[in-house]
């Protein structure tokens, strides 16, 4: 089946996917290689940001089309705020925080402005 998706929703679609990647390549060895040598953590780490970096690159191509530089920028901010939150409550094992609603609020703020004509 073919789906033919705008460019800002397979933008969007793809920095989710990368954001996903980037949490557990980032963060996702402070529970799994707490024990394991940093340089161990490292190399697994980048291993995982590869596949992030493999969606994260055309999303920002796709995107750079019909957005502009600040606007995509703000767009993975956001994203990035939306997959991190689930990704510590969830797989980290971290408490929900209302500060992470009050970021939101923010980052809607920033969202405003940067998409405003």
């Amino acid at each position: 089946m073919y789906f033919n998706f705008s460019p800002i929703w397979t933008t969007v679609l793809l920095l989710i996917c990368s954001n996903v990647f980037m949490s557990f390549a980032w963060y996702g060895h402070l529970k799994t290689l707490g024990q394991s040598p940093w340089y161990i953590a490292a190399l697994i780490s980048w291993g995982i940001a590869l596949f992030e970096y493999l969606l994260q690159v055309p999303a920002n191509r796709v995107g750079f089309t019909v957005l502009n530089l600040s606007q995509l920028k703000i767009l993975q901010e956001v994203i990035s705020l939306s997959v991190f939150v689930p990704f510590a409550v969830f797989y980290m094992n971290q408490p929900f925080k209302w500060d992470y609603v009050w970021a939101a609020v923010c980052m809607v703020g920033a969202v405003y402005f940067m998409f405003r004509n």
